[in-house]
């Protein structure tokens, strides 16, 4: 008998997420997608299910509690979906896109919002720089690039009264320093991830400057 489900229960419960069992299947399946995927299209540096549901699961579950009046988000350099799909799974009403560079992985995205049955996933292969013509209510990013390019590269995705919201490691002092004008931190807070012992922070910027 696999130990995933209970591990994930464990965590879920201590992140105090509460998913149907049919959400907790589908974080399962995706698991399952990036194991059977990872060594054909290098996804992850991980290879243990343990690790990827701490590591990309968990971990991407974090972004959850900021997404309150959210309709539609975009996770840029989405990777192997994280947190864009473990997102989708737990938050269906949202419009979420996937966009990454590399054919590759959104080979790998496309195939999972197929399998997972993800309504609610749009999936593009480009540079965000050359992405026009829509906007979002939140633009994310797990390890997509400093925050400086961050929000250089995506500005034309957000709609003004919007929110950038970064998953970053370590408090990013030197990043928010370096920020552009026009632009405010709005606040910055420690998440916590179940058996992850790295730090974690999420950083929310929004356009204009502070109040």
């Amino acid at each position: 008998m696999s130990l995933a489900l209970p591990y994930l229960q464990m965590g879920l419960q201590q992140m105090q997420v509460e998913l149907s069992s049919e959400q907790q299947q589908k974080l399962l399946d995706y698991v399952a997608l990036l194991l059977k995927w990872n060594s054909t299209y290098n996804l992850t540096a991980l290879r243990q299910e343990d690790q990827m549901l701490t590591h990309h699961v968990l971990d991407s579950l974090t972004l959850l509690p900021y997404l309150d009046g959210i309709n539609t988000l975009i996770d840029v350099g989405s990777g192997g979906g994280m947190p864009g799909i473990p997102t989708a799974i737990c938050r269906p009403e949202i419009q979420i896109t996937l966009l990454d560079a590399n054919s590759k992985k959104t080979s790998f995205l496309s195939q999972a919002v197929i399998e997972l049955g993800l309504k609610n996933v749009k999936v593009i292969t480009g540079r965000v720089e050359a992405l026009e013509g829509v906007q979002f209510d939140a633009v994310t990013s797990r390890a997509f690039a400093e925050l400086k390019d961050f929000v250089n590269l995506t500005g034309q995705l957000l709609r003004p009264e919007g929110s950038w919201l970064a998953m970053k490691g370590v408090y990013p002092y030197e990043e928010i320093a370096q920020l552009p004008e026009g632009v405010h931190v709005e606040k910055v807070e420690k998440m916590m991830v179940p058996s992850l012992e790295a730090e974690r922070h999420m950083v929310i910027v929004k356009q204009g400057a502070a109040v």
